[in-house]
């Protein structure tokens, strides 16, 4: 049996996958979360054997999950599940530890392949972006130009996505559980790591790097 975990902010989404999934023999939904905080939650509390997760969510999104979930160490699998066919979020994704990569508009049976795919160890995207070969995205995306983006902690991710999408510093230092000042610092450091000046700066990065929707 292959144990799941959905992440969507959308309940509508979450109880549609749930449905789609549970309807299989040998699928168990074992969780689901509304934001990338909770679904790093729960994957490390119920040790999914993948994690379903929507690219653009408050707060923190799909990419700093499947990041983070890297750098910790952790076996669940990671498929990023989103409308965007971009090949910048394409190439994120797979730098930041993504096994698959599938599109909303794709057919139910995409996804249901999708985690027997990347539950068996291999690599899944949706059939119109793998006609370019999966190897040569993945060895793109290595090679890229994302060591300012790595060179930034976890915590200066989570706050470079909550600025970018215009929480006051008061504001992220209650979500986070830190002080204002705390969030400044980290602020003031991750601009500094990213040669950024102004908020426009910060904007256009976040668009660039997938933090923020292209559309």
């Amino acid at each position: 049996m292959t144990t799941v975990v959905l992440a969507d902010d959308h309940p509508v989404v979450r109880q549609g996958l749930r449905s789609l999934l549970e309807a299989e023999g040998d699928f168990e939904v074992v969780g689901v979360a509304e934001n990338g905080l909770e679904a790093v939650r729960q994957v490390d509390r119920l040790k999914p054997h993948v994690l379903v997760v929507d690219l653009m969510m408050p707060g923190m999104n799909g990419l700093e999950v499947a990041r983070q979930l890297t750098d910790a160490g952790s076996a669940t699998r990671v498929i990023v599940l989103t409308m965007h066919a971009s090949e910048d979020y394409l190439q994120e994704a797979l730098r930041g530890g993504a096994a698959g990569y599938v599109l909303k508009d794709s057919s139910d049976t995409e996804l249901i392949d999708a985690i027997r795919a990347v539950a068996a160890g291999r690599r899944y995207l949706s059939p119109s972006l793998a006609a370019r070969a999966i190897d040569d995205y993945a060895e793109r995306a290595k090679q890229g130009g994302s060591a300012q983006h790595e060179a930034l902690s976890a915590r200066e991710r989570e706050i470079l996505q909550l600025v970018a999408e215009g929480h006051s510093s008061s504001d992220i230092g209650e979500r986070l559980h830190v002080s204002p000042r705390t969030v400044e610092t980290h602020r003031a450091n991750l601009m500094r790591k990213l040669g950024l000046r102004t908020r426009t700066d910060l904007l256009r990065y976040a668009f660039r790097h997938g933090i923020l929707p292209l559309e």
